[in-house]
């Protein structure tokens, strides 16, 4: 007897077929794509009648230097959606990776999925990942004088640039941070008998 997450499976293989990589763990299907094949592979999830997956969920950008605790050995920037099938009542996550660390572009899928146009806004702006091919894309979180992509694992915690209000300037003005980083130790409690009654 096959489980209807097997069924999903073997469709989405079979629709996809070599230029996707399918894996299920923890009862979640995984589909990793290349950039190359991405906007296709995508067109494919909604249009397969065997799929049917007609509406984005979530997309995402996602920073894995600092992955497994620095043992990432992969491309640094991805892209992950989450799709639903509301015909077959099943969803899968499909993750691409920008093929530059430097400059990670991928292109737009929001002429599959209208619904990925603010997702994509928000991935460029926390994370930098460029959607070639968006129709407006900029920052949607962030001020417009912001500096950096703040989810970014090499984003600094206090930032580059701080803001205040200059009564004497009747302004807003940016200036560089002033705070100053501090580390926060632990008290560590080394008694003999701690804890023990």
């Amino acid at each position: 007897m096959t489980t209807k997450l097997e069924v999903l499976e073997l469709a989405l293989k079979k629709a996809l077929g070599e230029g996707a990589a399918v894996s299920t763990a923890l009862g979640e299907v995984t589909v990793v794509v290349k950039a190359a094949d991405y906007l296709q592979a995508m067109q494919t999830l909604r249009d397969d009648p065997q799929l049917a997956f007609d509406e984005l969920v979530d997309l995402c950008g996602v920073d894995y230097s600092q992955y497994g605790e620095g043992s990432w050995d992969g491309l640094r920037f991805a892209a992950v959606s989450h799709l639903l099938s509301i015909e077959h009542n099943w969803r899968v996550r499909v993750r691409v990776f920008a093929p530059d660390d430097d400059m990670p572009v991928l292109p737009t899928v929001t002429g599959i999925w209208r619904s990925a146009n603010w997702f994509e806004r928000e991935a460029f702006d926390l994370f930098g990942i460029m959607f070639e091919g968006h129709g407006d894309l900029r920052r949607i979180l962030t001020d417009y004088g912001f500096i950096g992509h703040p989810f970014r694992k090499d984003f600094p915690i206090s930032g580059y640039v701080e803001m205040r209000y200059d009564p004497e300037q009747k302004r807003v003005i940016y200036q560089p941070v002033t705070i100053e980083p501090r580390e926060n130790i632990p008290r560590v409690i080394r008694e003999e008998n701690y804890g023990i009654k």
